[in-house]
């Protein structure tokens, strides 16, 4: 669904992303993992089209979107939530579920029973007339999920989806991120620190470190991969 080939980032000096391969087959789930500053997040951006690679392919569903416009590559079905929830802060829940629907083709009650189905989902129904700025950082990283998925994305990119999340919200947002899949047609990239949480829900892992591949495979291989062990603990 997502394939990224050669993908190359740099700033000034500074070598963010050096040749990365990534393949993300329809309705899977690819965990990466890396110490900050490995490239994870530059290489969402430049998937998403907030960064222009300086070299690489990236196509979606078989479609090139490199240099595309991040409205064009949204529109063509790439959702992306950050690490610090980006909602709008002065329209209600509701309000926001509209923004990502703006192009539907979708009729009006449609469109409002979409938004309704993922504000329960992510148990913020009742509170769907509130301003996005009345609720916790937890609760608006899962408005920002719901927001990305009312729109019917072919592949999500989540950055860091549970830090400064408390464990309960965790624990929902775990499983809605595992039954997209299959219950939803979606693949997922999941970025995160949380290790137990990308073992728990990936089909697939990379492994980057200083803007490369270090290693990739299932949990178990990852796990046990002696690279792995050192750049996270040392040799």
């Amino acid at each position: 669904m997502l394939t990224v080939r050669g993908l190359k980032k740099t700033f000034g000096g500074l070598v963010a992303l050096k040749g990365v391969d990534v393949d993300v087959p329809d309705r899977s789930i690819l965990g990466v993992i890396g110490m900050n500053g490995s490239g994870k997040t530059t290489m969402l951006n430049c998937v998403n089209g907030i960064y222009k690679p300086d070299a690489g392919k990236i196509t979606l569903d078989g479609q090139s979107i490199l240099g595309e416009p991040v409205h064009r590559i949204a529109k063509l079905g790439i959702g992306r939530t950050f690490q610090v929830p980006r909602v709008f802060q002065r329209m209600t829940l509701l309000e926001n579920m509209d923004v990502a629907q703006v192009n539907s083709a979708a009729g009006n009650d449609e469109r409002d029973a979409l938004a309704d189905y993922w504000l329960d989902k992510v148990g913020l129904l009742r509170l769907r007339h509130n301003y996005a700025e009345e609720l916790s950082g937890g609760q608006q990283k899962l408005v920002e999920l719901a927001r990305i998925m009312v729109a019917r994305p072919k592949v999500i990119l989540l950055d860091e989806p549970f830090a400064g999340v408390n464990p309960e919200l965790a624990q929902m947002l775990i499983g809605i991120i595992r039954s997209i899949p299959q219950e939803h047609g979606c693949s997922v990239v999941l970025v995160s620190h949380d290790l137990t949480s990308i073992y728990q829900l990936s089909h697939h892992i990379i492994v980057m470190n200083e803007g490369a591949i270090l290693t990739q495979g299932d949990a178990a291989t990852v796990k046990s991969d002696p690279a792995v062990v050192e750049a996270y603990l040392g040799a």
